[in-house]
C-alpha cells in the first residue's frame, strides 16, 4: 500500500499485521512531529481495513530515552518543557485510534517513553530493558498522560511507587507488575510482539475493534484531561530551582541536592 512520507518512522505491512518502526536512534528521543507521524500511521491504519494489529517498535539501542532534551543539559529541557502542550496535544491523538497495538520495548523506556510503551494495549520486553518514570527526579511533574494510564494499567499502588521515585524496573520487574505482558530475550522482542499481533489478528476484526473500543471507553478522554492538568503543573515547576538542579544533576550525573523551592 502507500503510504504519505514520513521522516521519523517506518511503516512496512505482513500480512494483516503492520510494523510501525521509530527511527530517531539510537536513543529514539520522542518530540511533537514524531508523535504526530506516529498518530498518522495509526490512523492510516485505521482507515485500512486489512491490517487488523499493529507492533509498534523502534531501532537503535533504546525503546524511546524519553523527551528530545536537545543537549541534554538544563537549557534543553527547559526548551522541552516549554514545547510540552504541543507535544500532549499531538499525543491526545494516539489514544482516539482504533486497532489493537502491541510494543516491542527494548533498552531504556523513560520518561514520555513509558507512556509511549503504555499507549500500546500490551507490551512486549526482555530481561535487559529499563522503565524509568523518572520526572520527579528531575523536579517535574509526570507526563504523556501518564497519571491516568500508569494506574489503570498497574493498579495505583505501583503507578505511585513509579512516579514518587523514578526507579528503574527490569524487564523481569516490569513483568512482575504487570506492566509488561512478556519478558524474552532481547534478540526475540520483535518476533514475540509480532506474533502476540498475529495471535490477535486471528479474531474477528470488526469484534476486535468493538471489544477494544468497550474496554479503552473514555480512556482517550481521560487522557486529555491528565494531560491538560500535567501540562498546568510542569508550567510552573520548570520555574523552580528544584528543576535547574535537577536537570543539572542529570546532566552531570549526580544525586540532585533539592531545596523546595
Amino acid at each position: 500500500m502507500g503510504h504519505a512520507a514520513y521522516e521519523h518512522i517506518a511503516v512496512s505491512e505482513s500480512g494483516f499485521i503492520a510494523t510501525i518502526e521509530v527511527r530517531r536512534g539510537p536513543n529514539n528521543f520522542i518530540d511533537t512531529d514524531m508523535v504526530g507521524e506516529i498518530a498518522d500511521a495509526l490512523d492510516e491504519y485505521d482507515r485500512t481495513p486489512e491490517i487488523r494489529a499493529i507492533v509498534l517498535c523502534a531501532e537503535g539501542k533504546h525503546f524511546c530515552a524519553g523527551a528530545d532534551f536537545g543537549s541534554r543539559g538544563p537549557d534543553g529541557v527547559m526548551r522541552a518543557a516549554k514545547r510540552g502542550r504541543h507535544l500532549y496535544k499531538e499525543a491526545q491523538r494516539l489514544w482516539k485510534t482504533g486497532k489493537p497495538i502491541v510494543a516491542a520495548v527494548h533498552g531504556a523506556a523513560v520518561g514520555a517513553g513509558v507512556g509511549l510503551a503504555v499507549m500500546a494495549d500490551f507490551r512486549v520486553t526482555c530481561p535487559e530493558a529499563r522503565f524509568s518514570t523518572n520526572f520527579t527526579r528531575l523536579g517535574f511533574h509526570p507526563g504523556f498522560g501518564l497519571t491516568a494510564t500508569l494506574p489503570r494499567l498497574i493498579g495505583e499502588q505501583q503507578a505511585a511507587m513509579m512516579l514518587y521515585t523514578g526507579r528503574r524496573l527490569t524487564g523481569e520487574e516490569a513483568l512482575a507488575i504487570g506492566l509488561a505482558d512478556y519478558c524474552v530475550p532481547l534478540d526475540q522482542v520483535r518476533a514475540k510482539a509480532a506474533e502476540v499481533a498475529t495471535e490477535i489478528g486471528q479474531s474477528a476484526p470488526l469484534a476486535i475493534i468493538a471489544t477494544r473500543e468497550t474496554l479503552r471507553r473514555g480512556l482517550a478522554e481521560a487522557v486529555a484531561r491528565a494531560t491538560e492538568r500535567e501540562y498546568e503543573e510542569q508550567d510552573w515547576l520548570r520555574n523552580t530551582a528544584d528543576f535547574r538542579e535537577g536537570t543539572k544533576a542529570m546532566g552531570e550525573r549526580r544525586l540532585p541536592n533539592f531545596q523546595a523551592r
